[in-house]
């Protein structure tokens, strides 16, 4: 039996020496495995919580197509987007992740447009993770106790959900990193039950022609064509689906200071929770999509897979599958908030937010960066605020604010990587002489994306036109052309003087009396 733990004690030490010589003291907690760093990752992506609560966008924006073969498109490109950003973190295994990247193989001004993108990503994800669970949870209280289902009384209920997600994340990192692993076990058994149910309990099911073949058109944008140009633009708007579910899993990266065998185990985490992601979130949405009624979805809005799954079904039938949806969206909500919290933590760490020597405070006894964990749960409890007035187009915004957000952040490191051809230094996982198809594809994808999720969505949502709309206007090139100006504008006038990348904090000798200051918390 003490073998292993001598591996494990030897995987620490070569850990540690790595940081070192990243400039960085061993100030967080190393206790997650291989499995648990995959975990935090599968969480954050979340099949159970982004592929249900979204699942409008892609039924309203070019249906079971949409929903069906959008998922496969999507969910390959995105595993070379992993496959880009891993090889990248196996040489740069520290939380700070992507603005450490472009910092290092750019400038500070290519680290400091990835932070802040990266950490605008992380906020409006945990938000539209966050707000998404409230969704689905007073779905599931009005089931069961006609709990109200106002935006007001979900905003309410997204408060408690922020609120524990804050507490949870105060608990010692070992039992975080544990719940995390049950989570990723949580996630698939429980597609595994609701595919289970979903195929033998409704008296209905659709054909594969439907599943994989009906077009749905429900945005006004050429009436309701549902072939030809129009309707292929109104399918890549309906991509968001799948894109905004398989967002996050740079988390792997923010989560390498507490890996151990980072160099290796962060780049797979990262790889294998896409991978994952995209077999079961294929085979969940596609056995939803069979038991959708003849007559289509009851309700089309924010609520439709609860009337789906209640239309085929018992209300008993669906108040199991939405509970068993419930509590994975609450385990990614609080991934999420980890994930956040880490990154601003390094960011600050390195000086770039206002506020830094608060935020990058970390507990003598646990390790864990208390006060960016809180500053994430006020900045994501905000975030969702326009769907009290907008109700799921608020919702809605957030997501393509998020996807855009991290997607920018991921890309930047990836083309600053092909630039940099043979001069990069791979670490122990890399992609070998395959990094320039795999880099060119990630890049082209990611400003393909990028472009489509600013674009309007609706016909009523385009500005200057007779019927416009501005409950159905999309917002998301507001936040994302103010936040370049913002931070733009930031670099250009002052952080440039300042702002100056990673930040050493010190020699070896340095580095080890800034450990000897933690207690290890307790197992």
């Amino acid at each position: 039996m003490a073998e292993p733990v001598i591996r494990r004690d030897a995987a620490v030490v070569d850990d540690t020496a790595h940081l070192h010589s990243l400039g960085y003291a061993q100030e967080l907690f190393r206790s997650m495995g291989g499995f648990q760093n995959f975990a935090i990752s599968f969480t954050i992506i979340s099949i159970l919580a982004g592929c249900l609560t979204s699942y409008t966008i892609g039924y309203n924006q070019g249906g079971p197509v949409a929903i069906t073969w959008g998922w496969l498109i999507v969910g390959l490109f995105c595993t070379f987007v992993a496959l880009a950003m891993g090889e990248i973190a196996s040489t740069y295994p520290t939380a700070g992740g992507l603005y450490f990247w472009a910092s290092k193989l750019g400038s500070p001004a290519w680290g400091w447009f990835t932070g802040w993108f990266n950490l605008i990503g992380q906020i409006a994800v945990t938000a539209a993770i966050g707000f998404g669970c409230a969704i689905f949870m007073t779905s599931l209280l009005n089931l069961l106790w006609s709990y109200p289902n106002s935006y007001g009384w979900i905003y309410f209920t997204y408060g408690m959900i922020i609120l524990g997600s804050g507490l949870i994340n105060m608990l010692k990192v070992p039992l975080t990193a544990a719940l995390n692993a049950f989570s990723a076990w949580w996630h698939m058994v429980g597609v595994v039950l609701i595919v289970f149910i979903l195929a033998i309990v409704p008296d209905h099911h659709r054909s594969f022609g439907y599943v994989f073949g009906q077009t749905v058109n429900n945005t006004g944008l050429g009436g309701t064509a549902t072939h030809g140009f129009i309707y292929l633009y109104v399918f890549l708007t309906g991509l968001l689906l799948a894109q905004y579910t398989i967002t996050g899993y740079d988390a792997s990266a923010h989560m390498s200071e507490e890996t151990r065998s980072a160099s290796v185990g962060a780049a797979w985490g990262m790889v294998m929770s896409v991978v994952v992601s995209v077999v079961f979130g294929f085979i969940l949405l596609v056995s939803v999509t069979f038991v959708i009624p003849a007559k289509g979805p009851s309700d089309t809005s924010a609520f439709i897979v609860q009337h789906i799954w209640q239309d085929s079904m018992s209300n008993r039938w669906a108040e199991f599958l939405i509970f068993i949806a419930v509590v994975a969206q609450c385990f990614c909500t609080i991934a999420s908030t980890t994930s956040a919290s880490r990154m601003m933590f390094a960011f600050s760490r390195d000086r770039a937010v206002p506020g830094h020597r608060l935020w990058r405070r970390v507990s003598k006894a646990d390790r864990i960066p208390i006060f960016t964990v809180w500053a994430i749960c006020v900045l994501a409890f905000l975030t969702p605020l326009p769907a009290l007035w907008w109700g799921y187009v608020g919702y809605a915004a957030s997501t393509a604010v998020a996807v855009i957000g991290l997607y920018i952040a991921f890309v930047l490191p990836i083309i600053l990587r092909l630039r940099a051809g043979e001069s990069f230094e791979r670490g122990a996982w890399h992609l070998g002489r395959h990094y320039k198809w795999i880099d060119w594809l990630a890049i082209v994808w990611i400003f393909f994306i990028c472009i489509v999720f600013l674009l309007p969505a609706f016909q009523g949502g385009i500005p200057f036109k007779s019927n416009f709309d501005w409950l159905l206007f999309n917002y998301t090139p507001l936040p994302v052309f103010g936040a370049f100006l913002l931070f733009g504008g930031w670099y250009v006038l002052s952080a440039r003087k300042w702002f100056k990348g990673p930040i050493r904090q010190g020699s070896e000798e340095e580095l080890a009396e800034i450990e000897r200051g933690y207690e290890a918390p307790a197992r």
